[in-house]
Order: structure tokens, then C-alpha cells, then sequence
């Protein structure tokens, strides 16, 4: 059994974006170091400034040096069959692997990674970056952020782990192990703790500061899902996480409305796409010159109130089309067609003609109030009952004029007066205008049975 232990540097840390500047590979017959690869790369791109701060490579210092495709075969013939050794594996496997791809070689091979290693071998160290376990060891490192200096201190901290704890490396080169996706600061034992069960959880760096709020049908198997891709904010979150806790809902409606409350709440760095959700576009009414009411999906403004509001234009249009086809109204009037005579559906028979004055003001506005009198009833409280953690409790989450307002777990053995009794016992949230249209994507799932009215 041989192993190849391998450094890169790169202009960047997506493998699918970023080019090889620099790659050093040291085969390890498992005794001693048998054989060498090294190389500067062309990356075929410019290396950023800050890169060659840390590395003091430049774009100078690869012009004449080879491009991947020019070394792939060489490097591939002294990879294959070996086990794959790196510090944070993932990463340098990842950018190793997208590039031969690149090249049309195919590559896989098993997996082991000096930072879970060290944090077996050598327990109780603060940290496991090369830097620092090196430090702690008293191995040197010549040439730092450099290729061939991180290898072969690499290298050495490999061989103190094989011939010290060799059982480390044999249990984790195990298939049955599964450990391979872990991120480094991640134990097995830690992983197998996870639930597989709905709720949301929390993501924790080093300090237990919250760095990322997640919601799942099933934590665990979500929470492998998050590592099994190597995009550049993937590894990053990969390298920081350093713990995970959760909270179960028994749901996956509760569980949409606490992630969208936690990440308000903590504003995690990893939930970017999240972190930005605006309501910038609302429904508006007005009467035309015959009469008419009429309605346009449009920018919130701030000088006129919308009737609803939206997170998009598609949003606001989806759900006026709907609403045409519930209290059929004109497509034209109701602002999804814009056409300089009759609508569309009038040509086929759909509309009855208030675009073409066809049908009277009175008697399609009369429609339209019920429309109106619909979003009005909305604005009421709601209380909906879910399925609970444990099998016998019930969920309730209740809902003051289409905003999030309260939840809680009730005994189904427990009998209470009225709807006012359950609300008392519930946990209140902090009010969050976004969870309106979380209930507005919930409703069309839910049974009548489910809906209980609060009048």
C-alpha cells in the first residue's frame, strides 16, 4: 500500500474556476519516501495580487512553466493506485481531479486527510492547521505556502502518524468508516449524534459564534448533502465549521419559519442568499376613466400602500394570475396582458368582456370586491395544526393578520376550553413580515381539517 502525499497552490478556491499554479506530490511507500513529482504551472489566468502575497508566486515566475494539460498524464501515472494524502484532502483532491477531468482523465482514489488524522493521533491541540500542528511537533516547514515546503512537511507529519498510530489510518481507510466527506473539526461520533429528523440547525465555527442556519426533512442526511460538492464557499464553510446543533419541529412548515427567523436573528455569514430578501414589489388598485377597478404588479414606491406585497415581479404575477382564474377575472384589467383591445382569454371565450366594456362596471367589480374581500380575510388570525416531534403531541402555529405570531407543542391527550386557551400556551416569535409569504406557499398543502380560524 502506497500513499502520495500532494500539495497544490492556486490562483483561487473553486476548483471549477481557479487554475493550479504549483503542485508537489511525495509517494510514501508507508516506510519511507520513495519518489517525487514537482512543478510549477502555467494556470492559463492571472493570479491575483493577494496570492502571490502569500505564496510569492507571480505571473512571471510561471511564464515558460508547463499547463496542466501539458503535465496530466505524467501526474496522473504517478497518482494512480495510490492513496490520496493531503492536508484538508478535500481540497486539493477536488482542484486535482476537476483538472485531469478538464484533460479527459477520470480520477478517484481513496482518501485521507492529516487534519482528522492529527486530531486522532495527537489530541488536544486548539489547532490542526499545518502552521500550528507543525509548530506543536517541532516539525519545520522551509518553504511555507509554497508546493513542494508544505509536502514535505506534510510528509513528515504522515509518517510520525503511520509509524505512532497506524491504527488511525487503518480505521479510517475503512469503506464501512464513511468519513470521507467529514469536514476536518467534524468527529464520526459527532456526525452519528445528528438527527434524522425535520427541524433546523445550526452550523458553529471555532469561537461557537453561528456561521450558518439550515432547515431539513432530515438533518443528518442534509447535513452530508452541505459537503458533497467542492465549490469555493463549500470549502470555505467546509475548513470553519468546527460544530452542529439543531432544533427539531416535527414539520417542515415550522421549519421554514424558524430559519427564516433565525437567520434575522443571527445574520449567519454563510446565508447570503438569504440575508437579502427584500419586499420591494406590491400589488396596486385603481379605477380607470369607465369605471373599472383595476390592479398592476409594480416597485414598491413608498408613497402609495400596496394592497399585497411581493419578493418579485414573477411573485406578484403568479398570483394575480391565479386570482384570475378564481373569480374570473380579465387578464387585461387584473395587469398580466397587455394588449391594445380585447385580452386574450376573451378571444377564447374565458373573459366576459369587461376589457372590451362588454360586460358592465358594476357587474365585474362585483367580482372583484370578492377578490378584495378575500385578501381582507387574510389579514385575520389563523391557526394551523402540524404534525409534532413525538407522536402524540400536535403542533400548533398560529398567525395574526398572515404573520407568523406564535408556536408550540400540545399533548393530544390535553383538552383545552378554546383556541384562546392554545394561544396562551404558545411560545410568542418576534414579528417578521417575510413569514406571510411562507403561509401563503404552505396554505395550498394543507387540509381544511388543519385550519382553524380564530374569530
Amino acid at each position: 500500500m502506497k500513499y502520495v502525499i500532494v500539495d497544490i497552490e492556486t490562483t483561487g478556491g473553486n476548483p471549477s474556476q481557479g487554475g493550479i499554479t504549483e503542485i508537489a506530490a511525495i509517494l510514501h511507500d508507508g516506510d519511507r519516501v520513495v519518489d517525487r513529482f514537482h512543478s510549477l504551472i502555467d494556470p492559463e489566468r492571472m493570479i491575483p495580487g493577494f496570492i502571490t502575497g502569500l505564496t510569492g508566486i507571480d505571473s512571471s515566475m510561471v511564464a515558460g512553466a508547463p499547463t496542466f494539460s501539458e503535465i496530466a498524464d505524467e501526474l496522473y501515472d504517478f497518482l494512480k493506485g495510490n492513496i490520496f494524502v493531503a492536508h484538508n484532502v478535500n481540497f486539493d483532491y477536488s482542484f486535482i481531479r476537476e483538472a485531469l477531468k478538464l484533460t479527459g482523465i477520470e480520477y478517484t482514489a481513496p482518501k485521507l486527510c492529516t487534519v482528522r488524522l492529527s486530531r486522532k493521533a495527537f489530541p488536544g491541540y486548539g489547532s490542526y492547521s499545518l502552521g500550528r500542528i507543525c509548530e506543536q511537533l517541532s516539525i519545520s516547514i522551509k518553504d511555507r505556502h509554497r508546493a513542494m515546503g508544505d509536502a514535505e512537511a506534510t510528509v513528515e507529519l504522515f509518517d510520525r502518524i503511520i509509524k505512532g498510530n497506524p491504527e488511525v489510518i487503518f480505521q479510517t481507510l475503512k469503506k464501512a468508516n464513511g468519513e470521507s466527506f467529514l469536514p476536518p473539526h467534524i468527529s464520526k461520533e459527532r456526525f452519528l449524534e445528528i438527527p434524522e429528523s425535520t427541524g433546523i440547525y445550526y452550523f458553529h465555527d471555532k469561537n461557537g459564534q453561528v456561521i450558518y442556519v439550515g432547515k431539513a426533512n432530515d438533518i443528518r442526511s442534509r447535513f452530508k448533502g452541505h459537503f458533497s460538492s467542492s465549490s469555493k464557499d463549500k470549502m470555505q464553510l467546509y475548513n470553519e465549521i468546527h460544530d452542529v446543533s439543531w432544533e427539531l419541529t416535527g414539520n417542515e412548515f415550522l421549519a421554514f419559519l424558524l430559519e427564516s427567523l433565525e437567520i434575522k436573528r443571527l445574520w449567519p455569514k454563510f446565508n447570503k442568499a438569504l440575508k437579502y430578501n427584500s419586499w420591494n414589489w406590491g400589488l396596486y388598485q385603481y379605477e380607470d376613466g369607465q369605471g373599472y377597478i383595476r390592479f398592476q404588479v409594480g416597485k414598491n414606491s413608498g408613497s402609495l400602500k400596496p394592497i399585497l406585497e411581493f419578493e418579485s415581479h414573477s411573485e406578484g404575477w403568479k398570483f394575480m394570475m391565479d386570482q384570475v382564474e378564481v373569480f374570473q377575472l380579465c387578464p387585461k384589467l387584473a395587469g398580466i396582458q397587455k394588449t391594445a383591445g380585447a385580452c386574450y382569454d376573451f378571444q377564447i371565450h374565458k373573459c366576459l368582456g369587461a376589457c372590451c366594456n362588454l360586460e358592465s362596471a358594476e357587474i365585474y367589480n362585483s367580482r372583484v370586491n370578492g377578490f378584495l374581500d378575500s385578501i381582507i380575510e387574510q389579514g385575520g388570525s389563523v391557526m394551523i395544526k402540524e404534525t409534532g416531534i413525538f407522536p402524540n403531541e400536535t403542533a400548533f402555529l398560529y398567525f395574526e393578520n398572515g404573520v407568523f405570531s406564535a408556536y408550540g407543542f400540545l399533548d393530544q391527550g390535553d383538552s383545552y376550553s378554546d383556541e384562546l386557551e392554545i394561544i396562551q400556551n404558545l411560545k410568542k416569535v418576534k414579528h417578521l413580515p417575510e413569514t406571510k409569504y411562507i403561509l401563503r406557499s404552505f396554505i395550498p398543502r394543507l387540509s381544511l381539517n388543519q385550519i382553524m380560524v380564530i374569530r
